[in-house]
This record gives C-alpha cells, sequence and structure tokens, in this order.
C-alpha cells in the first residue's frame, strides 16, 4: 500500500464528504464540528455466522399485543403519537429552550407513574429544581423516581436498579460518554449516548423519550443520524409570549406523521386541548378588510384559521413581502398570479400576510384565502361576514379541489359561518380521484348548493370568478 494511501484523510459525520484537510465547516451539508479524522480505508471483512437474540419465525406468528402502545395520560400526546408510548420504542422531542418541553413530559411522567414505574433523568437542572416544579403542577408520584445525571454509565446504573417502564432522558445533548472523545452534546456524544440509550430501550422493551435541542433556524441540534436511530420525532412548537402550544410529529413509525396536537401551558402546568377549534380566528362584530378565514386540516382534525394581510403604499425602490405563519414562495406567487391574472398593482406595495393565534399554515388549501385577503387589504373592502374560504391557486389563475371538503365545511359551519367558497367539482369528487378527475374539463358557471342547514356553498372555477363572488 502506498504511503499516501495509509496517510490519514478527514470525514464528515454527518453526510460522508471526505477530504484531505481539516476544516471546521462541511462543504457539502455546510454542518459545523463534523468533519473527523479517518485512518486508511480497512479492506473488507467477512462476517463470521454469531450468536442470535431470537430464532426467526413467520410474520403470523409475532404477538403484536407486546407492541401495543399505552396511553400517557395526555390526550393529545397520545393523538400525536398514534395511541400512546410503544414499549421499546424511542421518542425524540425537540423545541425552543422554555417552549415548555420539561413541563409536559413531566406532567406525562406523572401520569403514566400511576399504574408503571417512571425514570426521568434530568441533566440541565438539579432534582430539586424538578421538584419544585412537579409541586407546582401536581407531578409528584411515588412511582416517578427523579435522577440528576449528566453521566451515560451512571444513567444506565439508574436503569439497572429502578427498571423503569418509561425512561426520560433531559436532554439528550447534556448526557456525555466517558468511551467517547469529545464533548456532551458535540456530534460523536450525541452519536453514541443515542445509540446506546436506543440500544437500552429495544433490549428492555422500555420506552424512551430523549429531549433535544433546536438551533437558530429550528431545526434539531446534533448529528442527523439522531433523527434516523429513534422511532418517533415530535417537534414542540409555540410563540412564547402565548400560552398556546403545538407539538408536531415529523417522524413516526406507530402513527400519521400529519398529526398535531395543542396545548394551553400556564401557570399550573400544561393541558391538552381537545377542541382547539376557534383559536386561530379573531372575533368581531364587523368584518375588517385584509381577513380572510380558511380551514386547514391537521392531520384527522379540522381547523379554521384566519389569514390577514396589509398593503401599504411604500415610496422604496424594493417592496416588501413579509409573512408570518405562511409558505413565503407561496404567498410570492399568489402575488404574482394576483399581478399577472387580476391585473393588480401591487408593485409599489408592501404587502404583509401572517396567521392568527401563531399557527403554521403549509396545506394549499388556504392559497385563495391568502388571495382575498390581500385583495381585500388593497381595496380596502372588508369581505362579507360569515364567509369561509378553500382553494389551491394554479400558475393559470385556475383552482384546484383539495381533500376532505366536505368535512372542513362540516366544522366551519358548527363555529357558526354561513358561507364557503370552494372550487369547482369540490363537492362531487371531494378531492382529486385516483385514476384521473371526473370533473368537466369545460368551464363552467359559478353555482350555488346547500349541502348544510343553513350554510350556502358557492363553487367557481378560477380566482376572477372568486374575486366577483365576494365584492
Amino acid at each position: 500500500m502506498s504511503r499516501a494511501a495509509q496517510r490519514a484523510g478527514y470525514r464528515c459525520a454527518e453526510c460522508g464528504w471526505r477530504t484531505p484537510k481539516w476544516v471546521g465547516r462541511c462543504g457539502e451539508c455546510q454542518a459545523w464540528g463534523t468533519v473527523e479524522e479517518e485512518g486508511a480505508r480497512a479492506g473488507v471483512h467477512v462476517a463470521a455466522p454469531g450468536a442470535v437474540t431470537a430464532p426467526a419465525v413467520p410474520i403470523g406468528q409475532v404477538k403484536a399485543e407486546i407492541a401495543a402502545a399505552r396511553s400517557t395520560g395526555v390526550g393529545e400526546l397520545d393523538r400525536v403519537l398514534g395511541g400512546g408510548l410503544v414499549p421499546g420504542a424511542v421518542v425524540l422531542l425537540a423545541g425552543e429552550p422554555g417552549i415548555g418541553k420539561s413541563t409536559l413530559l413531566l406532567e406525562a411522567a406523572a401520569r403514566i407513574a400511576a399504574n408503571e414505574t417512571v425514570l426521568y433523568v434530568t441533566g440541565e437542572e438539579s432534582a430539586a429544581q424538578v421538584r419544585l416544579r412537579a409541586d407546582r403542577i401536581g407531578a409528584v408520584r411515588d412511582r416517578l423516581y427523579l435522577a440528576a445525571e449528566t453521566d451515560l454509565s451512571a444513567l444506565v446504573t439508574h436503569v439497572e436498579q429502578v427498571r423503569p417502564s418509561v425512561l426520560i432522558v433531559d436532554s439528550v445533548q447534556t448526557i456525555g460518554s466517558a468511551q467517547t472523545s469529545g464533548v456532551p452534546g458535540g456530534v460523536t456524544q450525541v452519536r453514541e449516548v443515542a445509540g446506546n440509550l436506543v440500544r437500552l430501550a429495544k433490549e428492555r422493551g422500555m420506552s424512551t423519550v430523549l429531549v433535544g435541542h433546536v438551533t437558530k433556524d429550528g431545526s434539531i441540534a446534533g448529528p442527523r443520524v439522531l433523527e434516523h436511530l429513534v422511532d418517533v420525532v415530535l417537534n414542540f412548537e409555540g410563540d412564547r409570549h402565548s400560552r398556546l402550544r403545538m407539538v408536531r410529529a415529523i417522524k413516526n413509525r406507530f402513527g400519521p406523521t400529519d398529526e398535531v396536537g395543542c396545548f394551553d401551558l400556564h401557570e399550573r402546568g400544561i393541558e391538552g386541548m381537545a377542541d382547539p377549534s376557534g383559536l386561530f380566528v379573531s372575533r368581531r362584530a364587523e368584518p375588517v378588510p385584509g381577513t380572510c378565514v380558511t380551514v386547514t386540516v391537521e392531520g384527522t382534525r379540522p381547523l379554521p384559521a384566519e389569514v390577514q394581510a396589509l398593503v401599504a403604499r411604500t415610496e422604496a425602490q424594493q417592496p416588501r413581502r413579509t409573512s408570518s405563519g405562511l409558505d413565503p414562495f407561496r404567498v410570492t406567487m399568489i402575488l404574482a398570479v394576483l399581478e399577472r391574472r387580476l391585473n393588480a398593482r401591487l408593485s409599489g406595495c408592501d404587502v404583509f400576510t401572517a396567521t392568527v393565534g401563531g399557527i403554521r399554515l403549509a396545506d394549499p388549501a388556504v392559497d385563495l384565502s391568502v388571495m382575498l385577503a390581500v385583495a381585500s387589504a388593497a381595496g380596502d373592502k372588508a369581505l362579507p361576514a360569515g364567509l369561509v374560504v378553500l382553494g389551491e391557486v394554479g400558475l393559470a389563475g385556475e383552482l384546484r379541489p383539495v381533500r376532505d371538503v366536505r368535512r372542513r365545511l362540516t366544522e366551519a359551519a358548527r363555529l357558526g359561518f354561513t358561507r364557503a367558497l370552494v372550487p369547482a367539482g369540490s363537492l362531487d369528487a371531494d378531492g382529486p380521484r385516483r385514476g384521473g378527475s371526473q370533473r368537466s374539463l369545460v368551464p363552467v358557471s359559478p353555482r350555488t348548493s346547500t349541502p348544510l342547514p343553513n350554510f350556502d356553498v358557492t363553487e367557481v372555477e378560477n380566482v376572477w370568478d372568486a374575486l366577483t363572488q365576494v365584492t
């Protein structure tokens, strides 16, 4: 082997990018502190047969009830998890500092401890500090064990002694391993600690919840392999100046990944909100220009949400386009359709769009509501009272049906709305069908029907017809 081949190189622990010299930032994935030294590439070794933990059996003979989910006692958390915590599953809960992660998990731990043994390991606070929070929210239980540790070996010892059914580690970035180089929270340490905790959970059939930090851009801190190791990844969202909190599933091997749970964080703890409808809509006696209500679907839950827009003239050469709670790229596209298809003059205006209550709307069904809110703000004319709007906007100005239209309209009618504007064919097909759409390709005139008591639904083909119906 040549001397050059024996010379050590450097490799990114995140994406595998290689470089002959050490650098602080990966040139491929742009991650900091992930480039590590590696030796010369070793030859491929032939693996010899070894002992097995359990013999392979036909899948029909595997007892599925062993992996049945156990409830956390927090209904909204169970909704996001897909029914509860599965034995042996590892859950990663990530969120900004101070958002309420520890409070939520302490609340869940106390409810689980009513029937099972729970071990709560804290590496960020002392045991006395956690006890103070437990007293405040009423989470003191005999079967809830608390340990303040930052060493992985000590954590494993606690697990051996307590033998819990559920383990909570707050947080995985504060736990370090003496067998691995680096500081706790570093890429190598997080990968080593998470790998050992996942192995421990699988061997013991112990449900494990890991608390994770997030970076400035909102992504989970640590190596990407951390998200691959765990079974469930949950993101804890919310405005620190508001009591509303939301838990959203990003990855879930045991349930839906588009579900969301709503919580109310207050001085006595955190409570799930089984019916959050109405939280994201302002209550006014009279309609206000620049506001429009839509209905989004999060998992199986329809949520009415209000979109607000403000259009103001500006002398700046580059007008501002600011969005809060909406996809800025999609908002830019909608503004372009407004200017091109409806001849709106927005090039000399600042346009601000936002949602009410801090909810994030990524559903294409909110497109038409954003467009009408901007048009209403630009014309300083309010939309009709009691109106809810659904529809995806295409670049040609056409409106496309969205899924679960009837469920959305039923929820809107339940909250007192009396009129809806939807794309043509929505009530017939209730969204695109497999094997091709059965909608007519010939343009049709707007039509109004009453599928629900005291609730009128108007179907329109394009954005021009939609604007005509509300002005």
